[in-house]
C-alpha cells in the first residue's frame, strides 16, 4: 500500500508561483512513473504533467507547457510541481498519482494510476 501526501497549495495572485510537493510512504514508488492531475467542481479530473521513474522523460498538458515543471527526488521519495505564471484558470485541487501497474514512462490517462493523494487546493485570485 502506497500513501501519497500533497502539500504546498494555497492562495496566490495571478502571475505568481507555487511549488507543490508529494511525499510517498514507500521507496518503491521510485521504480514507477508519477503524475499530477487537477480537478475543479463539476469537471473531470484532468492531466497536468507526468514524469518517468528516472526523471528523464516528462510530458505536460498544453495548458501548462512552459509554465509548470514536474520533477522528482527519488532519494527523498518526493514528487514536485513548480508552477509559475499562474492564471485564475489554474485554480483547482491538485492530486499526485503513481502508476505501479507497469514500468512504463507514464501516461496522461487517469485510469492508468492506481494510487492517489488526498489533494491540495490551489487558488489563483487577486
Amino acid at each position: 500500500q502506497v500513501h501519497l501526501v500533497e502539500s504546498g497549495g494555497g492562495l496566490v495572485q495571478p502571475g505568481g508561483s507555487l511549488r507543490l510537493s508529494c511525499a510517498a510512504s514507500e521507496r518503491t514508488v521510485n521504480k514507477y512513473a508519477m503524475a499530477w492531475f487537477r480537478q475543479t467542481p463539476g469537471k473531470e479530473r484532468e492531466f497536468v504533467a507526468l514524469i518517468s521513474w528516472s526523471g528523464r522523460s516528462t510530458d505536460y498538458a498544453d495548458s501548462v507547457k512552459g509554465r509548470f515543471t514536474i520533477s522528482r527526488d527519488n532519494a527523498k521519495n518526493t514528487l514536485y510541481l513548480q508552477m509559475n505564471t499562474l492564471k485564475p484558470e489554474d485554480t483547482a485541487v491538485y492530486y499526485c498519482a503513481v502508476d505501479t501497474l507497469d514500468y512504463g514512462l507514464g501516461s496522461p490517462v487517469r485510469g492508468e494510476y492506481d494510487y492517489w493523494g488526498q489533494g491540495t487546493q490551489v487558488t489563483v485570485s487577486s
